[in-house]
């Protein structure tokens, strides 16, 4: 543990800049994506559970206000993840279920290994939905390999 005043020394030199740029970069994109997968896997969630997914459902379940959803809804359908009908549901176009169903994995794969390491299913749970953006694919293959090696 660092001393009050005294900042902890690097382990190692700082990279060149054009390498240590792509972490920044990674995460960047990381969390302009994170949101709009949040709200495909969600809708991909209400519908597999045999509900509509109705724009006052997600509010709530995001915590988020109603408008604040009605704008995300407007830029998922902009970006083809999404379709809406009046007075009915917003439902997934393939390319949104893709979406959806490739970050389902990654949570799941974050959460399992969470879980792996001990930690309780809700704390997994949660972690995983922040962690689940800034994984890396090595990284989720990394934890695969950890999880059977583990078994």
């Amino acid at each position: 543990m660092a001393l009050k005043n005294r900042p902890v020394p690097r382990e190692k030199p700082l990279p060149d800049a054009e390498i240590h740029s792509q972490g920044f970069r990674q995460t960047r994109e990381a969390r302009r994506s994170a949101l709009v997968e949040d709200y495909v896997e969600l809708i991909a969630d209400l519908i597999e559970d045999g509900n509509e997914a109705r724009q006052v459902d997600i509010a709530a379940r995001l915590g988020v206000a109603q408008p604040t959803v009605a704008k995300m809804l407007t830029r998922l359908c902009a970006d083809g993840l999404v379709s809406r009908k009046p007075y009915r549901g917003v439902f997934l176009t393939d390319t949104g279920r893709k979406v959806a169903e490739e970050s389902r994995i990654r949570h799941q794969t974050v959460e399992a290994f969470l879980r792996s390491l001990g930690v309780s299913a809700e704390t997994a749970r949660i972690d995983a939905e922040g962690i689940e953006h800034h994984v890396s694919a090595e990284t989720l293959e990394a934890f695969r390999k950890a999880m059977t090696v583990a078994r």
